[in-house]
């Protein structure tokens, strides 16, 4: 079933739309209001419901009775939801957008004719996310990672005005981009393991291991709420936690591990100290021991299709440290603890 949009073009037919939802009703009104205004005509709207309860559901057959719903019955996690998605799409390309957003009324559009224009190789889109609490700021202009397994919102928090130019980047945010399918069924889809969170830079990153890029189309703009979906901060440092171990030790060739390990090192050691959280840091350790095995399994796999050379994907990602510092965060942690400076 498809939403149909005013300004119909030629172009119909060409995209399906994959919001996975876990309780949020009071962004889906907004959400689905914008998509239902494209000027991109024919595009399947597909909602995969994680097993909500806060009436979700009973909303979006009633406003919006073309978008088609998939009941999972409990919350599988976003990556599983995504895949459920993607699985029964049959059109080209796939976006994915969260339900915490507001996209602009050319944004579908502008993502189709940029991968239509690209080659081949360029496997999806990032849109201009857009701070909804300012538009003039950035919220996400492509995602980043870094040696520290430090995964950024490219440009975040900066004016949108320095974001106007189209680029290449390391990786879409899986929360408002556009995917060939065809890639997607190359690449495996998303990491279910990862259940949430950096399970889009694990895929950029497998993408990236496979020879694929992908392209910033500023464009396309998007309003962002920000983790107005998220989950209980205790849960998000586990996952958060095991999954940036996960992201490393499944994709990165042991050469690479011991040439970079004393900066994956400090990253936990940072993630660890900022958190401030260390019984759910363990547990993220513990968990992330627990899925080694399995984890083994699909680093061999990788290995194998692997085509990227070491030197290019040692480039790839980042060296700069964390930003605040670890020092100035201990002291500031200090001054709010004992009310002095910890260099006094």
């Amino acid at each position: 079933m498809a939403i149909r949009m005013p300004n119909s073009s030629d172009t119909a037919n060409k995209v399906t739309v994959v919001i996975p939802n876990w309780n949020g009703m009071a962004w889906l009104e907004r959400c689905l209001a914008a998509l239902h205004k494209q000027t991109l005509a024919g595009a399947v709207v597909i909602l995969v419901d994680n097993g909500s309860t806060d009436g979700s559901l009973a909303l979006v057959r009633t406003a919006y009775p073309t978008v088609r719903v998939i009941e999972l019955g409990r919350n599988t996690g976003f990556a599983h939801a995504v895949n459920v998605g993607i699985g029964t799409a049959e059109t080209p390309y796939v976006a994915l957008l969260n339900t915490d957003t507001e996209v602009h009324a050319g944004w579908l559009a502008a993502l189709v004719t940029c991968i239509e224009r690209a080659p081949p190789d360029a496997a999806a889109v990032s849109s201009q996310m857009l701070m909804m609490a300012d538009l003039e700021l950035i919220d996400d202009a492509g995602d980043e990672l870094s040696w520290y397994g430090v995964a950024t919102k490219r440009g975040h928090g900066r004016p949108e005005r320095d974001f106007s130019a189209a680029c290449e980047i390391f990786a879409p945010c899986a929360g408002a981009s556009l995917y060939r399918r065809d890639f997607l069924k190359a690449a495996g889809g998303f990491d279910e393991d990862f259940f949430a969170y950096l399970e889009d830079v694990d895929l950029g990153l497998r993408g990236r291991l496979l020879g694929y890029r992908y392209l910033y189309e500023p464009r396309a703009q998007v309003q962002h709420k920000g983790h107005g979906s998220g989950i209980l901060r205790t849960s998000y440092v586990e996952l958060m936690t095991r999954n940036r171990l996960l992201l490393f030790c499944k994709n990165v060739p042991l050469a690479l591990l011991v040439r970079h390990a004393p900066k994956i090192i400090f990253g936990q050691i940072y993630f660890l100290f900022v958190y401030a959280r260390p019984w759910s840091s363990l547990k993220g350790y513990a968990s992330f021991i627990a899925a080694l095995p399995g984890t083994c399994r699909k680093r061999r796999e990788i290995a194998r299709t692997m085509t990227i050379d070491r030197a290019a994907l040692s480039a790839l990602l980042g060296h700069t440290p964390p930003q605040p510092s670890l020092w100035s965060r201990v002291r500031a942690r200090v001054t709010r603890a004992f009310g002095v400076r910890a260099d006094a």
